[in-house]
């Protein structure tokens, strides 16, 4: 199953819409300007067609305001009853959180078809994959022979080992 390619364009363009909507009447300042931020990253990764960091710092941004929209909900989502106006803007900001986990998964598609490399490296040492510098061990050096397995000189003492 091939996964369809979205725009990039429509995206941005459906989560400014929906931040726009979202922050008209109950949502604190911190709302807006953490979306638009993200969505600014966004137009950016728009405008520079080859740039993997602009789509990676956009897919990480909008990781990010996941976690910021559900503790923003949490505190400012009031326990009385909303009147027209604010029931649609809550209305839009859920949709805009419940639609960011499926944008993520497409700009991380997006990601990976502009050169990104899942690997995240913070410094630590790890095993890697390169397999070229193993050697077979079905094949042996040359200067090895069945008489001499270890590569050992043939005149020095036995107590001696020579590298």
């Amino acid at each position: 199953m091939e996964i369809p390619a979205i725009n990039l364009k429509a995206i941005v363009l459906a989560h400014w819409l929906l931040t726009v909507w979202g922050s008209m009447v109950w949502l604190p300042p911190s709302y807006s300007w953490g979306n638009f931020s993200v969505l600014a990253v966004g137009v950016w990764a728009i405008a520079q067609r080859d740039s993997v960091d602009a789509v990676l710092m956009f897919l990480m941004g909008m990781a990010v305001t996941i976690l910021t929209d559900v503790i923003h909900f949490g505190i400012f989502y009031p326990m009385m009853e909303f009147a027209g106006e604010r029931r649609f803007t809550a209305g839009m900001a859920i949709l805009n959180l419940l639609l960011k986990p499926i944008s993520c998964f497409f700009v991380y598609q997006m990601y990976r078809e502009r050169g990104g490399d899942y690997n995240v490296n913070f410094g630590f040492p790890s095993v890697s994959r390169n397999r070229d510098a193993y050697q077979s061990i079905d094949q042996q050096d040359e200067s090895s022979s069945p008489t001499n397995p270890f590569n050992q000189a043939q005149d020095s003492k036995p107590g001696v080992r020579t590298y």
